[in-house]
């Protein structure tokens, strides 16, 4: 990554040209993107681990990683070091283990059949597959809440449906290419309906909001 006038204070970049074996973009005065890849959850739980005074937030995506910056911080010699360490080859085991509910299939799960058979399975194995993973939240997006969980083997992969739904319950279990989630709210989606749990995704008065954060596990358990 080049310095740039849009940097934290003081507007240099201790870490150099580039950023350990990654590319860096500067957004806004604050915000460092990263383009981490297949390491993205593993440096977030590095990044948070490490507490580095100079972040105010660390927010994962699918394949980059956004450091926020205090304003007015000075880069550190930790973190420029941190930056340009090599890349962990997995994340360690952080955050909470959470086992969701789950009523597969039926009205609650109108695409599974689909799904099965597309993978060569009766319902009932497609579930007790699904069920005996431990899935890892990569990151939460698209609705508050909505957890992006790692983990589904590729012969229970699907596409998103051609047409999406104009409404999917809330608490709807979905599969989304390598992904599976869930949906927090009742709203429009795209993802094939494969179950749906009574777990309270997001609640604005709950500390923290979302049940879900980067980093932890989920098993669901059909009901």
């Amino acid at each position: 990554m080049q310095d740039s006038d849009k940097s934290p204070q003081p507007r240099e970049n201790p870490a150099g040209g580039q950023a350990g074996p990654w590319t860096g973009r500067w957004l806004g005065e604050r915000g460092l993107r990263l383009a981490t890849g297949a390491a993205t959850l593993a440096l977030y739980v590095s990044f948070k681990k490490s507490g580095f005074s100079e972040l105010e937030d660390i927010i994962p995506a699918d394949d980059n990683l956004l450091l926020v910056f205090r304003r007015g911080c000075s880069l550190s010699a930790r973190l420029a070091s941190a930056l340009a360490a090599p890349v962990p080859a997995q994340a360690e085991a952080v955050g909470s283990l959470h086992e969701l509910r789950v009523e597969y299939g039926g009205a609650a799960g109108p695409d599974l059949a689909a799904l099965a058979a597309r993978a060569g399975l009766h319902p009932d194995d497609y579930i007790r597959r699904h069920a005996a993973i431990e899935h890892r939240v990569a990151f939460v997006g698209f609705q508050p809440g909505f957890p992006y969980l790692r983990g589904l083997p590729s012969a229970l992969q699907a596409p998103r449906r051609a047409t999406p739904r104009a409404r999917v319950p809330a608490g709807s279990v979905a599969v989304g290419g390598a992904y599976t989630g869930i949906y927090p709210a009742a709203g429009p989606g795209g993802w094939q309906l494969i179950g749906r749990t009574d777990a309270t995704l997001f609640d604005p008065w709950r500390e923290p909001p979302c049940l879900l954060g980067p980093g932890d596990r989920v098993r669901f358990v059909p009901a």
